[in-house]
């Protein structure tokens, strides 16, 4: 049963949040962007605020209206919060003549995700797939984890750059969230809001909400649908995992390579990737050592390197690493495509490179070659 919530009661979501011991992050407007920050009331969130986004391009600009959640998404992903750029793993020290090793305990704190968009749903339930779902649990992925809020926000407003429809990952959120809100913003500014979880509901039950009406239930589909149609045809998804596979000698790797400028910028705003390395570090008198997690990226020239040489030393090989694992071999390892349609490695590449578009190279070579 969906409830309707009046924008300006949005603090009493926050409230009773925070009342069961919840930090609370959600976008903020900062630097430029409208990023993650922690949340001390409504007042933070960027009211009357989007994001114009392209190929290597990407704008904050004020709306014409006072819009809560009226952008896309930022160059930050919820990956973030779950998976830490930065973890120490352990500490080691010399101590009566021998080793005292200490694992580092994570230090968590329940944290609620406000505004997490359908897409970026997706992308948590494909990260806890890789960190929660296989033999191997990771300690700290799953701590962090299990003390998350979700509270996500269908997408009105999305960029140039959106395709998640074509990957069906939005723009509705249906599953993986504890409450989910749609903003209405003609006549009263209001949220129809609905639980995911018996958490939401009990969150839900403490707001001053009232029965949703068949025109409430209207406007927020309303929302969703004229956002799917503005990304129809974004992205032709077809058969992509075997399209990729086929044509691992296309020409259009080289195309790419060429422009690529390895950066792996692609990867650390990507919501899925997880690649990581072990820095491990030692003071000098030998007294001390430690060993820390940190984001790495398949665009490494060394992330590819083992004895005997590297396996992927070209920028073409590691490009056709990237987009084949992401839309190819993540399907055969996981059972779902690696990529949720958000966009963000087209934005903040720096030369624009458009994996939409490398697809859509691929599949025209192939039919020029099919019908020579």
């Amino acid at each position: 049963m969906a409830e309707t919530l009046a924008a300006a009661d949005l603090d009493a979501l926050l409230d009773a949040l925070r009342g069961r011991g919840y930090r609370i992050v959600g976008p903020v407007l900062a630097d430029g962007t409208i990023g993650h920050g922690e949340l001390s009331s409504a007042a933070d969130l960027p009211a009357g605020w989007t994001d114009e986004q392209g190929p290597a391009s990407y704008r904050v600009a004020p709306r014409d209206d006072d819009a809560l959640f009226g952008y896309a998404v930022g160059p930050q992903s919820w990956k973030g919060e779950l998976l830490p750029a930065r973890v120490r793993l352990w500490q080691a020290r010399r101590e009566n003549g021998g080793l005292a090793v200490e694992e580092e305990q994570p230090d968590i704190e329940p944290t609620a995700f406000v505004g997490v968009r359908p897409c970026e749903l997706a992308a948590i339930a494909i990260q806890d797939e890789v960190f929660l779902g296989g033999r191997f649990v990771d300690r700290d992925y799953a701590a962090r984890r299990a003390d998350v809020f979700l509270v996500a926000v269908d997408c009105g407003s999305p960029s140039e750059l959106c395709f998640c429809t074509s990957l069906g990952t939005g723009p509705g959120a249906s599953e993986g969230f504890d409450l989910a809100l749609t903003e209405l913003l003609e006549g009263e500014h209001r949220f129809l809001v609905r639980a995911g979880s018996p958490a939401g509901e009990a969150v839900l039950a403490e707001l001053p909400t009232r029965p949703a009406s068949r025109d409430d239930v209207d406007a927020a589909g309303l929302v969703t649908a004229t956002a799917a149609r503005a990304m129809d045809g974004r992205f032709d998804a077809d058969g992509v995992h075997d399209l990729l596979l086929r044509n691992l000698e296309s020409p259009v790797w080289d195309e790419v390579a060429s422009r690529c400028l390895t950066c792996g910028n692609c990867t650390l705003v990507c919501p899925t990737c997880f690649c990581t390395h072990v820095e491990d570090t030692s003071s000098l008198d030998g007294a001390r050592a430690g060993r820390e997690r940190v984001w790495d990226t398949c665009f490494s020239v060394r992330y590819a390197e083992m004895h005997g040489g590297n396996t992927r030393p070209s920028p073409r090989a590691r490009y056709r690493q990237w987009l084949t694992h992401k839309l190819a071999t993540w399907e055969d390892q996981f059972g779902t495509s690696g990529c949720v349609g958000c966009g963000r490695c087209i934005a903040w590449c720096p030369v624009g490179i458009d994996i939409r578009a490398e697809v859509a190279a691929i599949r025209a070579e192939e039919d020029i070659h099919a019908h020579a």
